[in-house]
């Protein structure tokens, strides 16, 4: 097969790949698994990627393996894990570039040798088996590569890796996109889709055929090349020669050499030899250097090697740079060297005895340092110019060329001096030979002094370390002294400006008919809904504030403190509880006989409704004669059953164990479960009431199942009458009493409840954790909670929030929430859970987001989210409200880790004054983040003190502090740390397989997920909880695996000391069981028994997984396997917003072709027919009717209205018949709902845009959630599905935070990146519903064995922090600390925040960095006039403020309105007009379009051949006047940025920045003071002060960081600084393999067209995404234009009329869809 007819196949590959590129996502990779995943980076694309490097030069080998080096150092600081593979194939591919082959060779051995990575050379290629097992074996989840390769080659080599990765469910993540911030990674990434895999199937064999000709063909090339240059030498000749060589320097440096020195040695000796004969058969001698020649140019690179060893990095660092390319005479040799290079490289293992130190192999070749020693001697040492080697380095030299000249054998290759003996120029001709340097003087470089107190208490003693510029210096002398700027009274209009909060939509704002109206129906809603919660409502009644004990405290000094009013209250309390006993015992006479028939004619009907009959009842004596009944009837039952009676009952697809085998004849074990639980009850709960007949009965139940030790243990004295026929009829269970409870009854086990009700509760007994809790809300402290999901924690906050509701009516307490769909729903609890008679104008709660707000500042407890609550915390004419909050509440507070606005949460919990409970399910490092709010509180102990004792201060409004208003107020400031491990419900795990076109489930045991090594490292992880039936299996397996075991015995449970005779196991006593075993089995590997503990977990482990390529297509199948086994409800996790909604609808149309197939051929005609009578009948009754003449004709039209009304009725109901869904055609419970409020829920989403949709899949018990829905959309799913009436419900993750939608199963569908061990843990908890399943299930369907049980073993990733400042930040906190009422308050509160980053937390130099940062910060605000010299903000500060989560375009937005474009560009159509064109509108659109809501499509897209219908796709350039300013503001920018990195260079860490990051090779040393010529060489004056040393070996200083692009890849490291951190504003990126990145144009292809389709076909934007994304740039263009309103004078302006008409015109657009 020749190239061409490859090319077919090769094109259809690239369009497969560019339309999957195109819908890539640009996400983080490594923020949500960190120690989760395991992805796979292909090392060519690493080595492309860094060789594309802007400032690299060409021949620096240490520049470049600096750039290697740091990439994958910042991975592994992240925790990312992963192996880098290098395929043998693609070698070839390089052979047209020989300058590559060593370097690519010398970077593997420099991994291999000197760094700790995972590197693999092993594979040929994609298509290897070996690859293949590898794949299978390891799991990654992604492979990094590129798209695109230096050769066309290369890019199909690149294909057939993608294309084979997807068809191995393996994803990828595209390394040209690549950006890398201080925390996170963020690439674009592509799913692994079905469809690419039948892509694969289709085309495997073409494709191994192409793939298998390419290289072929790259062989053939590489002949081609090689050929011309060692055409003498066959290739067996050349590789004998090469060994040789080796062998013979080995005879010469026995004991071995530094790799530098050998190499140099081998190369130049064989090069010369080559090229010797190489002269001698070549024709064209004229055009190459001669031998004498290029033996020079030997000698030179000699010398530079020379310079390699001797010199440290700091001096080779000052290298003059030579600009001049070598001349192309010698360009054979130096393709002969190269190749040389490379065999020598290849070859320099075979000798395993000889001692070649490889630790500088990164540093082999300089040739920069070649160039600058060759210029050197051939033009300054001709002028003149005399310089001694010295004599250190001369001897070491003529040592090397002594070595060379030994080598080259026959060839007489002259003495090493001198060093050059020919004429002949190396380089070419150059006006400037020599870098020149900037002839720019440097300005002074220093930060403008600023005088406000914040600076100088926040930076400290780090003032005293940087350079401040004079007051005479230009920049501060230029500063505009602007009128100060108020927040209130705008600095020229003098109009009030609003803030976000005036600004955010108010349903209760106006007092028209429509706005009550809508007021009327939402607290309707509510109130409904809250009905559906099933929440009873608590009255509060405000009650003096009093100092309270602690409760325990108190307990001691009751009775003296019982008063009359306490007698009497006891009184009527006993009073009521007789009379309630005296029902519940009426009730129970008169069902008791109805139920005991009920259990004999049907025993399980029967003992449900017993049990539901205990639930309803609250004396606890009629509940022990209920368990005594339900104990006698169990007994009667199991006795029937045993006799033969029982039915034989099918073993269920997963094995619950409740089933047990005696011949013919299965034993339902469900009966005897139910007898014990009857005896558990009533010996835990009842004991009080057992007497001695009560006691024979339960030896007589114990007896007739076999647990002869326990009838013993209850009655030893006792002997039954009827022995003998218990032992004639098999009536035992046929085990012990212990395995039986674990194996059969662990979901049922008694929890170590406390039993003594403490009086603070009403509803419930709490546990000791929870009356801690309390503890902390009583004492005013605040508290970190840790503890799973449905244990209880959140029963916390609304007794915090009960408290604050009794003490007073103005206090206010705050709920903060992630999502807006946790605060609709905790909002909606709050109002149905309290009432409270407030004065005129306050109400209950109120809730505060983006796009809503309601009551917020009139009410007493806030629901909002943390963006929200901090612009209310940040503003400044919001501080008297800040000073009522008595009480903050943080929900999933484990989103400070998260990726989007955690920075915000830190801002929240630093700035509250008050005390705050911070919860979460799933932090890996509690201790840490308590110990950081602790050290909050102690500054706030301390800031209040100093506020306290200062002056009572009298605010701009004549406020008082509310320091002083408080003062009667208990403080604490205490942070207690509440932690709580076990789940109510244990949760066992399933795997999913296919067999026979089946789903099965395999129960996956939480050990099988461990290794050895992970045991013997890290212990068992500490939230790997087993079920006892999972406890009693790993037994089991101890036993089998090792038979000899000495403690089989001791851990037999009917012998473990905790259960041996016990009747009544606890959960508790089953906890002490696993611990032991776990303990035991890590003892077997401390011991020596790594055999037989790995045994015992290659057993537990499930065997493997069949799935089909299209688990798509089975997902129904799954949905009704789960419905057969009784496992719904149940979530269905996915990660992608399509897929979401895809499998929602194939489960309906699943459903629905079920019920086809059931129905008559002419079944829909029927329909159809039954409708057209019924609209005819309907039409008919509608017709008013005349006059009728006479009584008679009355009547007659009277008889006709009945019989058309009849007719109606009938038509209806056989209608409604014809149309009934089947009840195995829906998964609807319509049993859990009433019509009326299915109705009223249907009318919710009856306008909305996915509400028809929605109301037909919830006819069939089917919804689907995501954060892509309307709240609407989503309230409905969820308030469905807690009522039970939907029972499948597909979701991403926004159910995963703290959404209350408890469920019996939850399965993961859907493997992902987002798929980690947080979200599993915060997802899985969902499992599980307290109150009604004892048992939760997880299940993975289409999920790796290896991501299953990475999922389990993996820790939740630590709280680290994020980089906490931004620029909008220290303005809006300047603006707080000058525009307060109480500035001592506002201040400390700023400084709070700037102190205590939990990122800088226990780390002074991070502290230090982020210090300086607010310098620049500060100096930035000054020079673009938002502050003044003083601090006070100036100018459109107000603007960029109220912008601030756009940055920096707000702060470009700013510029563009400063210097008139938007004035230009808003002409009306005609002059006195307030119509602007269409034209016009377009244009604004696309200057916004390129600021704000910003999305970038890969560079590959940009140049691929897609076809678009709708949209132009690739956003267009600003207009000119436009990227004029936008240049001049990236400039200036850039200019500041730099000087600020080197002003702060000083305080890097310059030990770190000598050392390469990764193998921490040293570079460092005594500078070189004895050769006049290093002096000479190495004299270049340009500050290179905030460039890493490494890069200065390119010729890079700090005059160029004005050029770079990117100088995360330039600047020190340790500075700590990133590119993300400098406010400039590229519109088109550019990439790692310098393409262009262009914005995607959805905005304005929306505003053109108003296609949501249009978006998702062209722009390749999923529609919900789509959605989100306009909705988020309407909200943008909402804000700007009611800024520009407030700020500008004049009414008529045509920029303000302008953005007002795209505004509006916007959003009408963006709600007709």
């Amino acid at each position: 097969m020749g190239l061409q007819e490859c090319m077919k196949l090769l094109e259809k590959m690239s369009g497969l790949i560019l339309n999957e590129i195109a819908k890539a996502n640009y996400s983080s990779l490594l923020n949500d698994f960190v120690e989760s995943e395991l992805f796979l980076i292909d090392g060519d694309s690493l080595f492309i990627t860094c060789l594309n490097n802007e400032r690299l030069e060409p021949g620096q080998n240490l520049h470049f393996f600096y750039l290697v080096e740091r990439y994958l150092f910042d991975l592994t600081q992240k925790g990312a894990q992963f192996i880098v593979v290098f395929f043998k194939d693609f070698e070839h591919s390089y052979f047209e570039m020989p300058e590559l082959l060593p370097l690519r060779t010398a970077l593997i051995l420099h991994l291999q040798k000197n760094t700790d990575i995972n590197i693999q050379t092993e594979f040929s290629g994609c298509f290897s088996q070996e690859w293949n097992c590898f794949l299978k074996e390891n799991c990654p989840y992604f492979l990094l590569v590129l798209e695109e390769g230096m050769t066309d080659l290369q890019t199909y080599l690149f294909y057939f890796y993608i294309i084979h990765s997807w068809s191995k469910r393996v994803s990828i993540a595209l390394l040209s996109g690549q950006e890398i911030d201080i925390l996170r990674v963020y690439a674009y990434f592509v799913l692994s889709r079905h469809r690419n895999q039948i892509f694969f199937q289709q085309n495997e064999k073409e494709m191994k055929n192409v793939y298998q000709t390419l290289i072929e063909h790259l062989k053939a090339s590489n002949d081609k090349t090689l050929k011309p240059l060692f055409d003498h030498l066959k290739c067996d000749i050349l590789e004998e020669e090469i060994y040789w060589s080796i062998v013979q320097l080995q005879d010469l440096w026995p004991k071995g050499s530094d790799i530098r020195r050998v190499l140099c040695v081998l190369s130049c000796s064989l090069t010369l030899k080559m090229y010797h004969h190489f002269l001698e058969k070549d024709t064209t001698k004229e055009l190459l250097a001669s031998l004498e020649e290029v033996q020079d140019l030997c000698r030179m690179h000699c010398l530079s090697v020379i310079f390699q060893l001797h010199l440290p990095l700091s001096q080779r660092a000052r290298a003059r740079f030579i600009t001049s390319s070598w001349k192309n005479s010698i360009s054979t040799f130096l393709k002969m060297k190269k190749w040389c290079e490379f065999f020598v490289l290849k070859n320099l293992d075979s000798s395993e005895t000889w001692n070649v130190d490889l630790t500088y192999i990164c540093d082999i070749n300089d040739d920069p340092l070649w160039k600058n020693i060759a210029y050197y001697y051939e033009t300054e040492n001709r002028q003149g110019l005399q310089l001694d080697l010295g004599k250190a380095i001369e001897e070491e030299y003529k040592d090397l060329w002594g070595a060379v000249s030994h080598m080259a054998r026959e060839l007489h290759v002259g003495s090493p001096l001198p060093l050059r003996v020919t004429t002949q120029l190396f380089l070419q001709s150059n006006s400037s030979p020599i870098k020149e340097e900037t002839q720019k003087k440097m300005p002074n470089l220093g930060f403008i002094p600023v005088t406000s107190p914040i600076v100088r208490k926040f930076a400290g003693a780090i003032l005293d370390q940087v350079p401040f510029l004079s007051s005479d210096d230009p920049v501060v002398t230029s500063l505009v002294k602007h009128k100060e700027f108020h927040e209130l009274v705008h600095w020229h209009s003098h109009k009030p400006l609003s803030d976000h909060y005036e600004r955010t939509k108010c349903s209760s704002e106006g007092n028209s008919p429509f706005f009550l109206k809508q007021i009327q129906k939402l607290q309707a809603f509510q109130q409904r809904l809250g009905n559906l919660e099933g929440s009873s409502t608590k009255t509060i009644v405000t009650q003096s504030v009093q100092a309270k004990k602690e409760f325990g405290a108190s307990k001691k000094n009751k009775k003296s403190q019982k008063s009359k009013a306490d007698i009497i209250i006891k009184e009527n309390n006993n009073r009521l509880l007789a009379r309630e006993e005296q029902k519940d015992s009426e009730r129970w006479t008169t069902l008791s006989s109805s139920f005991e028939g009920e259990m004999k004619e049907n025993f399980h009907s029967g003992i449900t409704k017993l049990e539901d009959f205990l639930k309803s009842c609250k004396s606890k004596s009629v509940k022990f004669n209920v368990e005594m009944v339900g104990l006698n009837a169990s007994l009667n039952a199991w006795r029937e059953h045993c006799r033969g009676k029982g039915k034989e009952i099918p073993p269920t697809p997963i094995r619950d164990h409740s089933n047990f085998w005696i011949g013919k004849v299965t034993k339902d074990f469900s009966i005897a479960i139910h007898m014990m639980k009857r005896i558990h009850s009533m010996m835990e709960r009842y004991e009080e009431f057992l007497q001695e007949p009560d006691k024979k009965k339960i030896s007589r139940c114990l007896r007739y199942l076999g647990f002869d030790n326990l009838v013993k243990t209850l009655d030893p004295t006792q002997v039954m009458e009827d022995d003998k026929n218990i032992k004639k009829v098999h009536y035992a269970v046929g085990m012990g009493p212990a395995r039986f409870q674990l194996q059969h009854m662990g979901h049922y086990l008694f929890r170590n409840e406390r039993k003594d009700p403490d009086p603070r509760v009403k509803d419930f007994i709490p546990d000791t954790w929870q009356r801690e809790l309390l503890d902390v809300v009583d004492n005013n402290e605040s508290a970190v909670i840790v503890a799973p999901t449905s244990s209880g924690k959140t029963y916390a906050s609304y007794y915090c929030m009960e408290k604050v509701l009794r003490e007073s009516d103005d206090g206010v307490i705050v709920y903060v929430a992630p999502t807006k769909a946790l605060v609709n729903q905790v909002s909606t609890v709050v109002q149905n859970r309290f009432t409270k008679h407030l004065p005129e104008g306050q109400v209950l709660c109120g809730i505060f987001t983006r796009d809503y707000r309601h009551y917020a500042l009139n009410c007493q407890v806030l629901v909002t989210v943390p963006a929200c609550f901090e612009i209310l915390l940040l503003s400044p004419n919001r501080q008297a409200w800040v000073e009522k909050i008595r009480y903050v509440i943080f929900d999933e507070v484990h989103c400070l880790g998260g990726q989007i606005g955690a920075e915000i949460w830190e801002h929240l919990l630093v700035m509250i004054r008050c005390p705050f409970l911070a919860l979460s399910a799933t932090i890996s490092n509690p201790e840490h983040l308590t110990e950081w709010l602790q050290s909050v509180k102690r500054y706030w102990q301390e800031a209040e003190k100093r506020i306290a004792n200062s002056h009572p201060s009298v605010g701009a409004r004549g406020c008082i502090r509310a320091s002083q208003r408080h003062l009667k107020e208990k403080k604490s400031y205490r942070v207690r740390l509440v932690l709580y491990e076990e789940r109510y419900n244990d949760l066992e795990k399933y795997v999913c397989t296919l067999q026979n076109d089946d789903i099965a489930f395999a129960h996956f045991h939480p050990c099988a997920s461990l290794t050895i090594d992970h045991i013997e490292k890290y212990g068992f992880p500490s939230d790997l909880s087993l079920s006892p039936r999972e406890s009693i299996q790993l037994y089991d397996t101890m036993v089998k695996a090792w038979k000899t075991w000495p403690k089989a015995k001791e851990f037999c449970p009917e012998e473990f000391v905790d259960f041996k005779n016990k009747i009544v196991i606890t959960k508790m006593d089953a906890r002490k069981y696993e611990a032991a075993l776990k303990e035991e089995l890590s003892n077997w590997i401390k011991n020596g028994q790594e055999n037989e503990a790995k045994k015992v977990l290659g057993i537990l482990r499930p065997a493997s997984v069949s799935q089909s390529d299209d688990m798509d297509h089975t997902f129904p199948l799954l949905v009704e396997k789960l419905r057969k086994m009784d496992k719904l409800p149940a979530l269905f996790f996915l990660f992608k917003i399509s897929d979401v909604e895809e499998r929602a609808r194939r489960v309906c149309s699943a459903l629905e072709e079920k019920q086809e197939r059931r129905q008559p051929a002419n079944a829909d005609k029927e329909v159809h027919m039954l409708t057209n009578k019924l609209k005819k009948v309907k039409k008919s009754m509608g017709k008013t009717p005349t006059v009728p003449e006479n009584a008679l004709k009355r009547s007659s039209r009277m008889d006709q209205s009945i019989v058309r009304e009849a007719e109606h009725m009938a038509l209806l109901k056989m209608l409604e018949k014809k149309t009934e869904i089947p009840p195995d055609c829906t998964y609807a419970d319509l049993k859990m709902i009433d019509p009326e409020t299915l109705q009223m829920m249907f009318d919710q989403i009856k306008f909305s845009r996915k509400g028809g949709e929605m109301k037909n899949l919830s006819r069939r018990g089917i919804g689907y959630h995501h954060g892509s829905l309307g709240a609407k959309e989503r309230r409905f799913t969820e308030v469905l599905f807690r009522k039970g009436f939907l029972r499948v419900v597909t979701a991403t993750g926004t159910l995963a935070l703290g959404i209350n939608m408890p469920c019996k199963s939850v399965v993961f569908t859907q493997n992902s990146i987002y798929l980690d061990a947080l979200n599993y843990r915060q997802m899985s908890g969902r499992a599980g519903r307290r109150g009604l399943d004892f048992l939760g299930n997880v299940f993975f369907y289409d999920i790796p064995l290896r991501k299953i049980e990475k999922l389990f073993k993996s820790n939740v990733p630590e709280l680290k922090g994020q980089f906490p400042f931004s620029l909008s930040l220290v303005l809006r906190l300047m603006l707080l600390a000058t525009r307060a009422d109480d500035v001592p308050d506002a201040e400390a509160k700023v400084l709070s925040v700037l102190n205590h980053s939990l990122l800088s937390f226990k780390k002074p130099r991070i502290n230090e960095m982020l210090k300086l940062y607010f310098l620049f910060s500060m100096q930035f605000l000054i020079k673009e006039e938002y502050l003044d010299c003083e601090g006070n903000p100036i100018g459109f500060a107000g603007l960029v403020s109220h912008l601030f989560y756009e940055e920096p375009s707000n702060l470009l937005f700013v510029s563009f309105l400063r210097k008139g474009l938007f004035h230009k560009l808003c002409q009306p159509t005609k002059k006195g007009s307030k119509y602007f064109s269409q034209d016009v509108m377009e244009k604004l659109t696309l200057v916004l379009a390129n600021l704000f809501g910003r999305v970038y499509v890969p560079a590959k897209v940009l140049h691929g051949n897609l076809k678009f219908y709708q949209s132009k796709v690739f956003l267009e350039d600003l207009p000119p006047d436009f990227d004029a300013v936008l240049l001049e503001y990236n400039t200036k920018v850039k200019k500041d940025f730099s000087h600020f990195l080197i002003i702060v260079s000083r305080f890097s860490d310059m030990k770190q920045e000598h050392q390469l990051p990764l193998s921490k090779i040293e570079f460092t040393g005594k500078e070189c003071d004895t050769s006049s010529l290093v002096s000479h060489l190495m004299n270049c004056k340009e500050s290179r002060s905030a460039v890493s040393p490494f890069v200065c070996l390119s010729g890079v200083t700090d005059q160029d960081l004005l050029q770079v692009r990117n100088i995360d890849s330039v600047i020190l490291r340790t500075i700590g600084i990133t590119s993300f951190q400098a406010p400039v504003l590229y519109l088109q990126k550019i990439d790692s393999l310098n393409r262009k990145v262009p914005l995607n144009a959805y905005a304005l292809d929306f505003y053109k067209h108003g296609s949501l389709k249009g978006l998702e076909q062209d722009n390749r934007i999923i529609e919900g995404e789509a959605y989100v994304l306009l909705k988020n740039f309407s909200l943008i263009l909402q804000a700007i234009s009611v800024s520009l309103r407030e700020l500008c004078e004049d009414e008529d302006d045509n920029v303000v009329l302008a953005f007002e008409q795209l505004s509006s015109s916007f959003k009408a657009k963006l709600d007709k869809v």
